[in-house]
């Protein structure tokens, strides 16, 4: 594919290898796949199930890739990897929607799904990590204006008062005299080169707030104004600590608008977008300092709440949902009046289980689930999940 043309050697050669040892797995090699295996492992050790875990997964991956007609490529393998192992969210839900939809993937949409991950995940970092560079930058630039500064006074007092005893010691008048003048315009010099420095703060100072707003734009969604998935995942980490610390619950909940294909499909993109912000409003309407909402991606949307059990947070989850549910919205273009629109959303317990990451995936089966029985529904997850 195109954008998989970038990626790096380093990158292509590990799935590379991953591929050869998935290939000996199917070969019947598997035992000696790892080159610091020494000895073949006794039955029902540690080292004899994790290679028949691998193989198992080699296996699965096989089968993934021939049932859907897939080029054995390494941007296939990583994605069948990705979405049988769990470990990229966003991929499992793609493949997830997109089967329900079809019935089967193609390499053309892999290549396009793998596309939107990466734009999605590592732009916002690399942005981050640029402003984090030279913001630290700054904060040092501005500690030797102010060095500069402290030393730059300390050197123009020091001079005056060199210059005052030699002018009351009354020896080489001409001489002092030429020494006073010269001390004088040193110290307006450094007078001057003190005021520049102050200067040169004052913009420094208004840089850091201009990169503050860029933070804040980078971690923000321009479309509903709510917060993005990044900065959700900072929320998340913080509320889980502080969760911890002061033994308070915390619930996570998804919430995904039902046929938003068709919204578009009927009445246009633009509409759609006024539909994501109408929704975003709504869920909005119950945040504060211990309730987030942010637009996951799509029209998905996510709230944190601590404080709350995954019960408690169904029923204002369910009560946003009943909210929009019984409003009739009109498409502003046409004057038509539109079907009605809904969300379904799962809720889970964050620390029932053993990471966030568990309890963001219990929530997102728990969506899928409302979805499969009928949509316009909230469920709570099952903590043995």
């Amino acid at each position: 594919m195109t954008g998989a043309s970038s990626s790096s050697a380093s990158s292509q050669h590990g799935l590379t290898d991953r591929l050869a040892r998935w290939a000996k797995g199917l070969s019947g090699k598997a035992e000696e796949e790892s080159a610091e295996v020494e000895a073949r492992p006794r039955p029902g050790s540690s080292s004899s199930r994790e290679i028949n875990r691998r193989r198992q997964l080699y296996e699965d991956i096989g089968d993934f890739l021939f049932a859907h007609d897939l080029d054995l490529t390494p941007i296939n393998f990583s994605v069948a990897l990705d979405y049988l192992t769990g470990a990229n969210i966003g991929v499992e839900k793609a493949i997830r929607a997109v089967m329900m939809e079809r019935g089967k993937i193609t390499n053309g949409w892999i290549e396009t799904i793998a596309a939107e991950q990466r734009a999605d995940e590592v732009t916002p970092d690399s942005l981050a990590t640029m402003l984090d560079k030279v913001e630290e930058n700054l904060t040092q630039f501005t500690g030797l204006m102010h060095e500069s500064r402290n030393s730059a006074k300390d050197y123009g007092a020091a001079l005056q008062e060199q210059a005052k005893d030699l002018v009351e010691g009354g020896d080489s008048e001409p001489v002092l005299a030429r020494l006073v003048g010269l001390t004088r315009s040193m110290v307006e010099k450094t007078r001057l080169v003190e005021t520049q420095l102050r200067e040169n703060q004052k913009q420094t100072k208004a840089l850091k707030s201009s990169l503050e707003n860029a933070r804040r734009a980078a971690e923000h969604d321009h479309l509903t104004g709510l917060p993005n998935r990044r900065a959700f995942e900072n929320v998340l980490r913080e509320e889980v600590a502080l969760a911890q610390a002061q033994g308070e619950q915390l619930s996570v909940a998804f919430c995904d608008i039902d046929h938003f294909k068709h919204v578009n499909d009927t009445h246009g993109h633009d509409t759609g977008d006024r539909v994501l912000k109408f929704v975003a409003g709504l869920l909005a309407k119950a945040s504060n300092d211990r309730c987030h909402v942010a637009r996951h991606g799509g029209e998905e949307f996510v709230m944190l709440f601590r404080g709350k059990g995954a019960g408690e947070a169904c029923e204002v989850v369910d009560g946003v949902r009943e909210d929009l549910a019984n409003r009739s919205l009109v498409n502003r273009a046409t004057g038509e009046r539109m079907d009605r629109v809904s969300f379904s959303a799962g809720v889970a317990n964050v620390l029932a289980y053993e990471d966030a990451r568990s309890a963001l995936k219990a929530a997102d089966r728990a969506l899928y689930l409302a979805k499969e029985h009928g949509r316009n529904r909230v469920y709570i997850a099952a903590e043995t999940d």
